[in-house]
């Protein structure tokens, strides 16, 4: 779930919750409101969590990678057996 579908959650359960007073028989809107913000809100928690990690996790900088060639090429340099 990505950050717009959580806010959206959030957004559609606040109105259910707080601005809507019918009455719908079998299904109470108020109860609803709360699940859908409830929702919303560990969707963005967790979406928050997963792009914290994936940032700090990368690190990629050129020069860095080293070729087949170039690591067969530092093994011949090295001190003769």
């Amino acid at each position: 779930m990505g950050i717009g579908a959580s806010i959206f959650l959030i957004a559609v359960g606040a109105i259910l919750t707080f601005a809507l007073n019918v009455t719908v028989g079998g299904i109470n809107l108020d109860i609803v409101g709360w699940i859908l913000m409830a929702v919303g809100a560990l969707g963005l928690i967790m979406t928050a969590l997963i792009w914290g990690r994936r940032r700090t996790a990368v690190t990629n900088r050129p020069g860095d990678y080293r070729t087949v060639d170039q690591t067969i090429e530092e093994r011949r340099d090295g001190p003769p057996l």
